[in-house]
């Protein structure tokens, strides 16, 4: 009967395949599910705990603080990135996940039984540095897995798949993680206590584990392999470097993998300050849990319904510029709303769907279309490159956005810093999008040039 019904969903799923990609769906699912109750738990501590104005912090000071934040992640993510590298060299691919999972299990746990004593004993008990910090490293340790786990998870899945199969099983994974992602997103929603829900990232992480083991362990060998024969290389570091600036189409994939970050930081960043600014701890937990929850609703029904038939039918050309159209045309459209000076309320809900838009395509359309980018290159290119911008890469980019965004700050004037986010930083987002529509024109001619010639990136 699952057969039958993913069969309807996913007609180019041949039958060997369905067991294999439905194992990659509940891998994603433990991954991304975890991963948005940590990234809507990380603004929760930083806007409204860790920072608060009883221990003598200024008003709204977590918020002022976000962009510093980022700039520290940056650094964070070059250890992060270092330590991935000699990893991909000493370790097989499989085994990462036990190293790398193992660690934020410990790691958040920390976390959670900080976020207890907080809850039963109160702020003061925990001090005015002791709190910051648990928001500080919960931010970071958010942010870090976010690159990691998730960049590790679909480099393990672009190795062990061959083209013509990711085009088919792709989007059937995205559509399976989205349960997870909503489930996620639910969760925050009901205003579980945060030390409750990071045991339950714990948890979800354990399943990815479990899930990964299975797969190595019980599905054939000829079902987990790409199209070319991985060859072994000695350690190198900076490979990944030295990859990334020798060919233009890796320079080309970095862009289009991380420059909609820049301008999806700046609305992240106009829709969680709006919020944040008006709505009380609870409320403002329950919006971001509403904002989890339509993002990978919307998402969830792009890759059911949408997702396989434009990848098959239009190309991935088509998908790869179809992302960067959309959210200019959405970005433009925010502008002139802005403009007619709206209310509070209705401009927050303006830029709620717009965040709710963009980031549904991200999820369900661009993210499997510039995994497959990596599909016509080398292993070095799949780990190394890959994990350089993914990592390095998606940070700066974030980091990039989030510093526009201290620039428009006007400490003590909260309706200025608003409208110099929704005016200026708006009018920033457009011209980013540009930059990246016309790199993303180059990366789906090159790609396609690279399949139709069978040749390979190494």
């Amino acid at each position: 009967m699952v057969s039958s019904i993913v069969s309807f969903f996913y007609p180019g799923i041949q039958k060997h395949e369905i067991r294999k990609f439905a194992l990659f769906g509940l891998g994603a699912f433990f991954a991304l599910g975890a991963y948005w109750m940590l990234r809507l738990l990380k603004d929760v501590l930083i806007y409204k705990i860790a920072f608060p104005a009883e221990l003598g912090w200024a008003d709204e000071y977590g918020q002022a603080f976000i962009p510093k934040l980022k700039l520290i992640s940056l650094f964070t993510v070059l250890i992060t990135v270092f330590v991935y590298s000699k990893l991909v060299d000493m370790y097989k691919k499989h085994q990462l996940f036990y190293i790398i999972g193992g660690f934020y299990i410990c790691l958040f746990g920390l976390i959670s039984l900080g976020l207890y004593l907080h809850g039963v004993y109160g702020p003061a008990f925990l001090g005015y540095k002791i709190l910051a910090a648990l928001g500080v490293v919960s931010y970071l340790a958010t942010e870090s897995y976010g690159s990691l786990i998730v960049a590790l998870f679909w480099s393990f899945a672009i190795s062990t798949t061959k083209g013509d199969e990711a085009k088919r099983g792709f989007p059937f994974i995205i559509a399976i993680a989205q349960v997870g992602t909503i489930g996620g997103s639910a969760l925050v929603y009901l205003a579980i206590p945060g030390w409750k829900l990071f045991l339950l990232c714990m948890a979800t992480i354990g399943g990815l584990l479990a899930t990964i083991y299975y797969m190595v362990n019980h599905l054939p060998k000829a079902e987990l392999t790409s199209d070319r024969e991985e060859k072994k290389s000695s350690p190198d570091f900076f490979a990944g470097v030295e990859l990334l600036f020798k060919h233009p189409y890796l320079l080309g994939v970095l862009v289009v993998s991380t420059f909609y970050e820049v301008a999806k930081s700046i609305v992240d960043l106009q829709m969680k300050s709006q919020a944040s600014f008006f709505m009380p701890k609870e409320e403002f937990q329950s919006f971001l849990g509403t904002y989890g929850m339509y993002v990978n609703g919307l998402a969830m029904v792009m890759a059911v319904l949408g997702t396989s038939y434009l990848m098959q039918k239009m190309g991935l050309r088509f998908c790869l510029l179809l992302y960067p159209v959309v959210f200019g045309i959405s970005m433009i459209g925010l502008y002139a709303y802005f403009m007619t000076n709206p209310a509070p309320q209705s401009l927050l809900w303006a830029t709620f769907y717009v965040m709710m838009l963009v980031t549904a395509i991200s999820y369900a359309v661009n993210n499997p279309t510039k995994e497959m980018m990596y599909i016509p290159t080398s292993k070095d290119a799949k780990f190394k490159v890959k994990g350089l911008v993914d990592m390095f890469g998606s940070r700066s980019a974030k980091m990039g956005g989030m510093q526009v965004g201290e620039v428009l700050n006007v400490k003590g004037d909260k309706l200025a810093t608003l409208a110099n986010l929704m005016g200026i930083g708006t009018l920033v987002a457009v011209g980013v999008i540009g930059a990246w529509l016309v790199v993303a024109i180059f990366v789906g001619q090159k790609n396609a040039q690279l399949v139709r010639d069978n040749k390979i990136i190494e």
